[in-house]
């Protein structure tokens, strides 16, 4: 076998993927799906820590890959405490600790830090690490604001793979990020995050975590604020099925009854004049969102990036564009791997080109 060096682990709902890079370069890419029946009998997320590391390990002896040739395990970023310095982060006891009580909630992603943990002790010699965990929080203060002192603004946002496309179109410009002044939209397969970079700060974004921003493929985006009270004390509904209508039921999912976006992408082919409509929609509301990005920049924008498999689509891509293209150059980075982004960290890190960050109360 070809000496392997990184271990990147993306746990999702229904997935764990693994991928083993030697420097830059992807060796080996594996996609772990997990049944629903496996699942079934799980209460929470973090019961199937035991259950994904088997699995994990499973497919690397099967692979062939021996542990010894593994430097770093690098992992997909949970919901530890807000992380004021960008970059990648070594994953210690107090870590894994905030990842198992979730100060900032329970999801999938939290598995990441832990599993990367579990696997790099299993190695013996590995490291392991977090880069651009989803809790990075740059934002000025002004974009903390609410309305009200009960509540407080925080970041939670996709940092991966905003701070990797924003690096990559400063390079291929032959420009540094920290000089820049960039909006970033990223759509993933659930929330959408736009992000205001100020010289290498999101000096402000919207909370995609729980819903906030434009709708999206699963999520609704932030509420009419009266109805919503309305619903949440109507009895029709208990806080989980409220919660699940906002974070994995909302959007075009609720409007369709699908987030599969080659489907809906066939249908309008198709002329289906109401996923058209509603996906016209998402896309008004996400350039709307861009625009309130470039008011926080002064409307002193470098670039506009459009990130997301989405944007394999040119129709969606073209919903955003027509609105925004005015305010500035727009740049698309559809085929943008998470992935990768995750092995380009841990590299950089081990090479001593980026700093490794420690993780402390």
């Amino acid at each position: 076998m070809i000496s392997k060096e990184i271990l990147v682990i993306y746990p999702e709902t229904e997935t764990t993927k693994i991928a083993i890079y030697k420097g830059n370069n992807i060796v080996f890419l594996k996609t772990i799906k997990h049944k629903a029946n496996d699942l079934v009998g799980f209460k929470t997320v973090l019961d199937q820590i035991d259950y994904r590391f088997s699995a994990i390990t499973k497919e690397l002896l099967d692979n062939e890959i021996q542990k010894e040739s593994i430097a770093v395990v690098v992992a997909r970023g949970g919901l530890i405490k807000p992380l004021k310095k960008a970059g990648v982060y070594r994953i210690n006891d107090k870590m894994v600790a905030d990842l198992k009580e979730g100060l900032q909630g329970i999801h999938e992603t939290n598995l990441g830090g832990i599993l990367a943990d579990l696997l790099a002790r299993s190695f013996g010699n590995a490291q392991a690490f977090l880069a651009d965990p989803v809790v990075v929080d740059e934002l000025d203060d002004l974009a903390r604001v609410t309305g009200h002192p009960l509540f407080k603004r925080k970041s939670i946002f996709h940092a991966l793979n905003q701070k990797y496309v924003a690096r990559k179109y400063a390079k291929s410009n032959a420009k540094c990020y920290d000089d820049l002044r960039l909006v970033v939209a990223h759509v993933g397969g659930g929330g959408t995050s736009i992000g205001a970079h100020k010289r290498g700060r999101v000096i402000d974004v919207n909370q995609a975590f729980d819903g906030g921003g434009p709708f999206s493929l699963t999520r609704t985006g932030s509420l009419p604020v009266g109805k919503l009270i309305e619903v949440c004390f109507s009895g029709k509904y208990t806080e989980t099925e409220i919660r699940r209508m906002v974070t994995s039921e909302g959007g075009l999912k609720a409007y369709l009854g699908t987030s599969n976006i080659h489907e809906i992408n066939q249908r309008i082919e198709e002329g289906d004049t109401e996923a058209e409509f509603y996906a016209k929609a998402m896309g008004y509301q996400i350039a709307k969102y861009i625009g309130s990005a470039c008011a926080a920049l002064d409307f002193n924008v470098d670039a506009i990036i459009l990130s997301g498999q989405i944007f394999n689509y040119p129709r969606f891509t073209e919903y955003v564009s027509f609105k925004v293209q005015k305010v500035a150059p727009i740049a698309v980075y559809q085929g943008v791997n998470d992935m990768d982004a995750l092995a380009m960290n841990a590299f950089l890190a081990i090479q001593g080109e980026i700093d490794i960050h420690d993780y402390t109360n």
